[in-house]
């Protein structure tokens, strides 16, 4: 007899998570599926050697959702503050407050002494967009609300939140253009620009880009690493009787009967199937369906690109902790010299491979680093008077791809583990070479093996494609969870502010809702 289940979740990451904790809320028989050994997706820490290291995300943006999101699932989880320091050559800002912003703008002028006048303007700017975050994430998320029966919170709190919410929304959504077309307006000179900018997406939206200097102030970081997030929610899971089975991937849907078979062979009957993986293997996998919507849309996803993705460098030091809190603090982005990376000419023109080795040691002394330290935020998660860093920077997959077409993936690694220390060693740890005792390296392939994302993306699709393979509008995001085919539904497809975490828990909790309503209406 072919085991039946009112919901499979398919995708271990926090988006289903999410869906899957919240269809156990409601009361509902439900099978999550991952085909990596542990969930979590891009939110997890590994540990080596007695040091932490988070993989993936760096910290939270609770963003109105993440705690009312805990606080509904009776999950407690203890949290730090994460702020955020900036630093560009020798000089640095730590964004805790808003009057810490203008200390960056101030930075900028006296790093760029000729462009007072357009850094003022793009103050202006980023300081508007911030004040449209204010209200977008003023209130704690109301999809989370548990009583809908409290009309004085709904008058007084809830309403006059929706009618700002609705303004700034229409005004929010008219910055689509790509932050860097957007801020030529304000300056002509690039560097500028790209110090700005350098550690967004390509072609990301204005909104999207320039939002990130209030969600900084947002950051939050739980106690034990980013993986303990995980941990409770699967907690949260198992003891509502869900069942988990990792190591194991969905290869084929039958879409007319509603079956899902394993890679162990297993069948499975769903009433509804939640997917929260790689909406490529949802098209791929599938059978029974060939109508006109169904087949545009797999067009439209197999053609599509992945967003950007990232080269990380996890390193053990016999440095104290204090060493890095008194430079960068726990969580930064560095650049080291103002070039911006607009100065170099594409990788794609280096013809030799020494040429395009020497093409990304020149990357990676020009580009923006994010620089994280666990042990700051916990010490326990180093050996005493040691400490793990954690150092990445905006990578592109077709160069890593193109790395290992050349047979070259280990020497690429070699390369870039040896420049980054290097360039940090000039600049901001001085002499830290020979206290480091291993080091690991990531690569957007990296990515790309252990989560199935398209092109190792980190965040969703990229701003680059013609058309977006999933509803990426904020005021439409309820849309973003349905897909042309019955009975089955998507969740953490996004690419838009909040990207990650943020959005995936609200896609996840959508999905259910969306479950839930409609297996209510099935039964009347």
């Amino acid at each position: 007899m072919i085991k039946e289940y009112d919901a499979i979740v398919v995708g271990g990451g926090i988006a289903g998570l999410t869906s899957a904790a919240y269809l156990l809320k409601y009361g509902y028989k439900v099978l999550l599926c991952e085909k990596e050994e542990n969930l979590g997706g891009l939110v997890g820490t590994f540990w080596e050697s007695g040091f932490a290291f988070d993989w993936g995300i760096r910290a939270f943006e609770n963003s109105g959702i993440l705690f009312p999101m805990l606080k509904n699932l009776g999950i407690e989880l203890e949290f730090i503050n994460n702020s955020v320091s900036i630093g560009l050559g020798k000089e640095w800002v730590t964004l805790d407050s808003m009057a810490s912003i203008d200390q960056y703008f101030q930075m900028l002028a006296r790093q760029f002494p000729d462009n007072h006048r357009d850094i003022d303007l793009i103050a202006k700017e980023i300081k508007k967009v911030m004040g449209y975050m204010e209200v977008i994430y003023g209130i704690d998320n109301p999809l989370f609300l548990e009583n809908m029966n409290d009309w004085e919170y709904l008058l007084k709190t809830l309403l006059p939140w929706l009618i700002k919410y609705q303004i700034k929304m229409h005004k929010a959504g008219k910055l689509t253009e790509p932050v860097d077309t957007y801020l030529r307006r304000f300056t002509s000179n690039q560097a500028l620009i790209d110090v700005i900018i350098q550690h967004f997406f390509k072609k990301t939206p204005t909104f999207f880009a320039l939002s990130y200097f209030g969600l900084y102030l947002d950051y939050c970081y739980p106690l034990g690493g980013t993986g303990t997030l995980i941990k409770k929610m699967t907690e949260y899971v198992i003891n509502h009787k869900g069942e988990i089975k990792t190591s194991t991937a969905i290869k084929e849907i039958d879409a007319m009967k509603h079956i899902v078979k394993t890679s162990h062979q297993e069948v499975y009957h769903y009433k509804k199937l939640i997917w929260a993986a790689n909406q490529r293997s949802l098209y791929q996998g599938i059978s029974g369906i060939h109508h006109k919507e169904f087949n545009k849309q797999k067009a439209l996803v197999s053609q599509s690109r992945g967003g950007d993705s990232i080269l990380t460098v996890y390193l053990a030091t016999n440095l104290p902790k204090e060493y890095f809190a008194n430079i960068c603090g726990a969580h930064a982005f560095y650049t080291p010299v103002k070039d911006g990376i607009s100065s170099l000419q594409p990788w794609q023109e280096q013809n030799k491979t020494t040429e395009l080795i020497a093409w990304v040691k020149d990357y990676l002394a020009t580009t923006t680093y994010e620089i994280s330290c666990p042990t700051l935020r916990d010490e326990n998660l180093s050996p005493k008077g040691k400490t793990s860093i954690i150092i990445s920077t905006l990578f592109d997959y077709h160069l890593d791809l193109h790395f290992a077409n050349l047979g070259e993936s280990k020497r690429l690694k070699e390369i870039c583990i040896t420049k980054i220390i290097e360039v940090l060693d000039h600049s901001i740890f001085p002499d830290w070479q020979q206290e480091i005792l291993f080091t690991r390296c990531a690569t957007p392939r990296t990515i790309e093996n252990k989560t199935s994302n398209v092109d190792g993306a980190i965040t969703g699709w990229s701003f680059t494609n013609p058309i977006m393979p999933s509803e990426n509008r904020f005021k439409k995001m309820t849309q973003s969870i349905k897909t042309p085919i019955k009975d089955v539904y998507q969740c953490g497809q996004w690419s838009f502010s909040p990207a990650g975490m943020p959005v995936s828990i609200l896609t996840g909790k959508l999905t259910a809702d969306a479950v839930r309503k409609e297996r209510k209406r099935e039964k009347i």
